[in-house]
């Protein structure tokens, strides 16, 4: 089968080399060098080895549920901050 891709030129390039220096096709290779990537367990993402830790702010009273910082209120504002900072179409 074939297939387009694209390569950095430096990974080509690699390529190349090899094949030449093994007097194979360039195709060879890359088949080779793939099934052999295959091969290998996948790995799993990297993982942070450390976190952030944020402060708590204490307040000296309950919010208002007006005033209350859920997720739905954070959307709310960014969503109107987001609209407010487009160009009016007047």
């Amino acid at each position: 089968m074939k297939t387009t891709l694209e390569l950095p030129d430096e990974l080509l390039r690699a390529v190349k080399i090899r094949a030449v220096n093994e007097g194979r096709r360039i195709k060879d290779v890359m088949a080779e060098l793939i099934s052999r990537g295959l091969e290998q367990p996948a790995q799993p993402p990297a993982v942070v080895a450390r976190s952030v830790k944020l402060p708590l702010v204490r307040c000296a009273h309950r919010a208002r549920p007006a005033e209350e910082m859920t997720p739905e209120r954070v959307a709310e504002i960014l969503q109107h901050e987001d609209a407010s900072a487009l160009p009016d179409h007047a």
